[in-house]
């Protein structure tokens, strides 16, 4: 433990060329202390001595999340853990964390670098299928930024529309120079926009917040799709959105086009979407990641999203692999 305490004071004071070492660092140290990553490499036959760059370190499939427990070190030492949502019959993945305190507090330092402290919002949470069940880290992060907003007026909703939409109104009168957040699955902001779309209140200091997820409760839409009904609705010009995952610590965001500034904690790099093992030659591919703040369980995940890269070096997820399980961080789907 007093490595990650150490490796996570890295990661917070990370410099802008500092990725590609502590990736190394953290590469070689998760080789010889999680016990799965070292099954799998060996399966693989990889030597970790002969990864000397970045771009040689192998990502773990991360369905492993779902059949065993992903953790470096003793496995006695990780008790807590947050698990996916699912359809029923689904097995779900869980990822044992270490510090529930460095994972909100790192979520508030990558929301706050972008979007400004949170003393400034009012945080409004439309997570209802995710409120419906114990831990989820969405909700967990979620109510971390609703308690430091410090508003009365922040809170959750689970299916009382109506009663979001008062507060909405309550909010755009009160002028008291704070944004209003309001944070919602991809189905339950569909739901509000078909339920309420003509009453919804026009207000300049919004930022609607979509977090992925139809969780097979509505027809699959891409994203454009999606951000067409909500902009109309919402009477807003764009919708943000959050691009996370129960397996991840690190969140990246999008301010309006689908395209995500990663933190820089998180890297993507694209494989081949017909050779897993090769890198895609071109700016779209398989997702893989590495997120540095996943010191204590894998940080180097073969995820089975799809994205590309703009040319900027931004990220967009384009949809998941057809013969990959339905997941709720997102369903969108080109």
């Amino acid at each position: 433990m007093n490595y990650f305490k150490s490796f996570s004071e890295q990661v917070q004071r990370m410099g802008p060329g500092d990725f590609g070492s502590l990736a190394m660092e953290l590469f070689h140290y998760q080789a010889k202390e999680n016990t799965i990553y070292k099954a799998y490499l060996d399966a693989r036959g990889i030597n970790p001595v002969e990864v000397k760059a970045v771009d040689e370190i192998p990502f773990l499939p991360i369905r492993f999340f779902k059949s065993h427990k992903v953790v470096s070190g003793p496995e006695d030492g990780f008790e807590s853990f947050y698990s996916s949502s699912g359809t029923t019959g689904q097995v779900t993945s869980r990822h044992f964390i270490w510090s529930e305190e460095y994972y909100l507090r790192h979520s508030e330092r990558i929301f706050e670098q972008i979007y400004g402290p949170l003393r400034d919002f009012h945080v409004l949470a439309l997570l209802p299928a995710y409120l419906e069940r114990k831990g989820s880290s969405l909700v967990a992060m979620a109510d971390h930024y609703i308690k430091e907003s410090g508003s009365d007026q922040s809170g959750f909703y689970l299916y009382n529309y109506d009663v979001l939409i008062d507060r909405l109104y309550h909010l755009r009168q009160l002028k008291d120079g704070k944004r209003v957040l309001l944070l919602g699955v991809t189905f339950a902001l569909l739901d509000l926009a078909e339920q309420f779309g003509e009453d919804f209140p026009e207000m300049d200091n919004l930022i609607v917040m979509e977090t992925g997820g139809m969780k097979g409760r509505r027809k699959e839409m891409i994203r454009e799709e999606v951000h067409e009904v909500l902009t109309q609705a919402f009477k807003q010009p764009r919708i943000h959105s959050e691009y996370g995952m129960t397996e991840l610590m690190s969140q990246a965001y999008s301010l309006g086009d689908g395209k995500y500034q990663l933190p820089s904690s998180m890297r993507v790099m694209l494989r081949d979407v017909n050779d897993p093992l090769s890198w895609s030659p071109r700016k779209q591919g398989g997702v893989n990641i590495i997120d540095l703040a996943n010191f204590h369980s894998c940080a180097f995940i073969e995820t089975q999203d799809l994205g590309r890269f703009d040319s900027q070096g931004r990220v967009e997820i384009l949809g998941r692999f057809d013969n990959s399980e339905i997941r709720g961080c997102n369903l969108m789907v080109n």
